[in-house]
């Protein structure tokens, strides 16, 4: 096994009530300033990926970023950055959703990717799918293929990994928790 998944989850700090009553937060940031913790996350999906068909690696805003960044420069593939609205400059098209604790709106830039692109679409953590699903419809608006939705934290209790199995999405994650 290339990683230790006991060891990612000694990393993940758990924060409640946060950011609202009721939410146990799940936090990453404490494997980015662990050495071990980072190469064990990054190789476990440069390992997974290195012989796909992917064309694209897309991430969504903005803990998503940091790891995919990572597998897109060790894979020599395009970086497709999928931001809270706002923030990307020159055309963009954008998708709203809902989420466990409110409402929220991504966008892409238009011609990011186009027909016949397979992409991996990455992202920290999968709750509700809420912000994947938004994802994926941007995505595939401009005619892309989603490879696979890859994430280091899934949280089955709350169904989102489920739903896009159920609408034919593959998913993969290093780790799951119980609970919401």
């Amino acid at each position: 096994m290339i990683y230790d998944d006991f060891y990612i989850k000694s990393l993940i700090k758990t924060v409640e009530d946060w950011p609202k009553e009721g939410i146990s937060f799940r936090d990453i940031t404490p494997i980015f300033s662990d050495p071990k913790g980072l190469r064990m996350v990054a190789d476990a999906y440069i390992h997974r990926y290195i012989d796909s068909d992917i064309s694209h690696i897309a991430c969504i805003d903005a803990r998503g970023f940091l790891i995919a960044a990572i597998i897109a420069y060790e894979l020599q593939k395009p970086l497709i950055l999928i931001r809270k609205k706002g923030k990307l400059p020159g055309k963009t098209i954008s998708q709203s959703y809902k989420l466990e604790y409110g409402e929220a709106e991504l966008e892409i830039q238009e011609g990011s990717v186009k027909s016949g692109d397979q992409v991996l679409l990455f992202d920290d953590l999968i709750a509700t799918g809420g912000t994947l699903f938004a994802a994926i419809k941007l995505l595939k608006s401009q005619g892309a293929s989603i490879k696979e939705v890859a994430a280091i934290i899934d949280l089955p209790d709350l169904n989102g990994s489920q739903l896009l199995r159920e609408s034919n999405v593959p998913v993969f994650s290093l780790c799951a928790y119980e609970g919401e």
